[in-house]
Parts: structure tokens; sequence; C-alpha cells
């Protein structure tokens, strides 16, 4: 395996695929695995007090915990379906990283504003119940590294905020973010250099997905009114437990969803494997070294792919892990690698959220009081970048998650000049004073 490789936990041969604690799914396009430029970037400059990664938490809940991740499935499997307009496209989401973006948004939302965001997500309704959960998951992700002693593995959750150094932030907000999510506040120049802040955002991007996510904001996302930007990054690096052998991958037909056939480098290996047969659903679950992550691939039964797709929930697949029993046999899943981008704008608002991109509507006054800030805070845009490569020997991709926040500003006026009565007008030569025409409007309608 080429040692660029990069990844997180996603899917195989129109298959879901999940872990303990966060999930990510696609439809797989056969590819040859490739490698992206591993040059790192320098670190941003955080605000005196920025940290990185957290604490293990003492005030989590079990029961809260399985909720939140319950929610988080059942969001990724709504992405899946609601991204997923074009049948012929593969798709990889992470709602994981979602889940942290939006929950670093959540902790300065307020009144109607935090209740869509809450309903969206699946989020706690009580914010103290959420932000310990996140922390908790991302320790535990982190954790999961030093836990492998055999084979490659490399496992991270980094979060970072980004905003002005002189902006009257509250500090019960940005002590959220350092406690539960790992970050202080990153001091770039919206105001002056936006262009200027955005590469520097993307850096941070790139450099926590290895190079795999280059550009997660695209030119000009980010403007002179943008007052803070949540950022998300998972990085894994996997070996399977199980390596196929690449003497054994072949080139195969492959039918995809319109009924083509296309020649792909199919892999595959006869071992061990948790297996299960759910109404002529096949599941299996290929781990990777550690064997606390795994891909769970999900072949539908003959003809029932978009059927099933289309009805898939966080309960279905919970079935679908319970029915798992250690079999032996063959596996056969194409070797592919594919990168998507998206905006989650209008899909999060389709889910309730609409109220947190309204520019007159938006509370995130826990982020910073109405009194002190110039205009009302509310989301411009939220983005995500995913990429991923399945080959014999793992797994590599990644995935980003970027909240934009901006402001409303109030308009600066000196006058007012309002022709709704007879006006006289001139064109001139500004140069010599000329006039080229001179006129007058009594009846615009005439």
């Amino acid at each position: 395996m080429d040692r660029s490789r990069r990844g997180l936990i996603a899917a195989s041969s129109g298959a879901l695929a999940g872990g303990a604690l966060w999930y990510a799914a696609g439809r797989v396009e056969t590819a040859d695995s490739g490698s992206r430029s591993d040059d790192p970037v320098d670190e941003p400059e955080p605000i005196e007090g920025a940290v990185s990664g957290v604490e293990d938490p003492s005030d989590v809940d079990g029961a809260t915990l399985a909720q939140v991740v319950e929610a988080n499935v059942e969001f990724g499997v709504t992405m899946l379906r609601e991204l997923g307009d074009d049948p012929g496209e593969n798709l990889l989401v992470s709602p994981a990283s979602v889940g942290f973006a939006i929950g670093m948004l959540y902790a300065g939302a307020r009144g109607e504003t935090e209740t869509a965001i809450a309903d969206a997500l699946g989020f706690p309704a009580d914010q103290t119940d959420l932000h310990p959960v996140h922390q908790q998951l991302q320790y535990d992700l982190d954790e999961r590294v030093g836990a492998v002693t055999d084979g490659e593995f490399d496992l991270a959750v980094a979060n970072a905020v980004w905003g002005l150094e002189e902006y009257p932030y509250r500090e019960p907000y940005l002590e959220t973010l350092e406690t539960r999510y790992g970050t202080g506040l990153h001091a770039v120049d919206f105001r002056r250099d936006p262009e200027g802040s955005r590469e520097e955002i993307n850096e941070w991007a790139a450099d926590r997905t290895d190079g795999l996510i280059d550009e997660l904001f695209p030119p000009q996302s980010i403007d002179s009114d943008t007052r803070l930007v949540l950022t998300n990054a998972i990085y894994l690096l996997a070996d399977w437990l199980e390596q196929f052998d690449e003497e054994r991958t072949r080139e195969e037909p492959f039918t995809t969803l319109d009924g083509r056939t296309v020649e792909a480098k199919l892999m595959r290996q006869t071992a061990a494997f948790p297996y299960a047969d759910v109404d002529g659903h096949q599941i299996v679950e290929l781990p990777y070294v550690g064997e606390e992550v795994g891909l769970l691939a999900v072949l539908p039964a003959e003809g029932e792919f978009e059927t099933l797709e289309a009805s898939i929930d966080a309960a279905t697949l919970s079935t679908f892990v319970d029915e798992l029993e250690e079999k032996r046999g063959e596996v056969v899943v194409p070797r592919f690698e594919f990168d998507v981008g998206f905006s989650l704008t209008d899909l999060l608002s389709e889910l309730g959220m609409a109220v947190a991109f309204d520019p007159g509507s938006a509370n995130f006054d826990g982020i910073a009081a109405p009194d002190d800030r110039e205009g009302n805070l509310y989301v411009g845009d939220v983005v995500q970048d995913a990429y991923i490569a399945v080959d014999e020997e793992g797994t590599e991709a990644a995935a980003a998650t970027g909240v934009e926040v901006g402001v409303e500003s109030a308009p600066q006026t000196e006058f007012r000049f309002v022709a709704d009565r007879p006006f006289l007008f001139a064109i001139r030569d500004r140069q010599t004073g000329a006039l080229l025409f001179l006129g007058r409007v009594v009846d615009p309608t005439r």
C-alpha cells in the first residue's frame, strides 16, 4: 500500500459503512488508488490559550452518548439519501464531522435557533448534555490509535475555530470550545484579508487530512463580513486486519445501477468475517487492525438497491449489526477511489435549521452579545469535502466540514435621495464640465 494513504470508514459495492462511534457512507466506483501531496504546511498562529485535543471527561451519561450517536447515524443516512440525487454518481458523507462542527455552532445558539439546530441534528435539547458527549467521542477516537500494536492505524479528530482577535466573543463560548472541542481561537483578519484567511483555513484542513482535503472553502466563500469559521477534520489511515492478496485482484465485470457493465478491479479473499443475510441483503464487516474500527459493507438484494437506500435508517443498521455472526466465506469487493464536495445549507434548512441561515432571525447571542457586535450573526454556509480510496491493504480517506458565520452589517448612510417627484438631470463630461445632455423628468410613465 502507498504510505501516502489516508482514510476514514466508508462503503463499498453500494454499501453502507459504519463504526461504533461514527458513520460514513457511499456508492462506489472502481479506480486505482492514488497518492496526494504530503508536504507539511505551517500551523496557524492561535490566539493565546488555543489548545489541541481534549481530556477524558467525567460527566458523560452512557444513555445520552448512545442517543447522540444514534441521532448522528440517522442524520448520516438522511444526508446520503438527500444528497444522492444523481443515481450515477458516487457519494461519501461524514455525519460525524458535521456533528462536531455544528456542535460548536450549537454552543453559541439561543432561542428558536438553538431549538432548530437541536431538532435538525437530533441533539439533546439541553446543551450541557451534548458537549461532554462530543468531548468523549473525540477522546475515544483519539485513543483508538494507542490500542493498535501491529499494522498501520492512525485515527484523529481535530476541531478549530477562526475569528477576529478584537471581536467580542463571549468567554463562556470560547471556554466551551476549548474544553469540550479542544480548540482555542485562531486569529485571522476577515475584514482586511478574507482571501488570506480562507487560504489559512484551507491549509489547516489540508494539514489535518494529510493533504487530501486541500480546498474546503472555495474562492470568495469567505468575505469581509465573516466573523467566525468553525472547522472539523477526521483522518484515518488503516490496514485491514485480513489484507487482500494483490495477486488475486483482477479485472472483472461490474454492473452499474443503470445496467451498464464496466470492467472493475475486484479484490478477493477467503477468511472468517462477521456476516449476516437479512431478507436477502448481505452484510459483511471487514475489521481494520486493532479490531475497534471496521468497514460494514451492505450488498442489497438483487434489484433492491434503490428501495433499501431510500428506506434505511439507524434502526435498520442496528439490526444488520446485531445479526452478524463469525463465518468463513469469500469476500469480493472492488478497488475504488473518489472524492466529493458539497454544501449542506439546503439540506440543513429543509431539516428545520433555516432560521440559522436567516440574517434577520438567527440568534447566536451565545457567541457575542448583540450590543457589542456590529450586526446580527447568521450562518452563511456549511460545507463538506470527503475523499476515500480502498485497496488490498486497507482504506485511506478524509473528511472536513466548515461552518461560516457572517454578520449582517447595519447600513451606514449619511443622506437619502428619493426621486419620487419631478427632477432635473444632466449628463456631463466630468473632466471638462461640458454638459452633454440636460433634461428633466416630470412624469416617468410617459
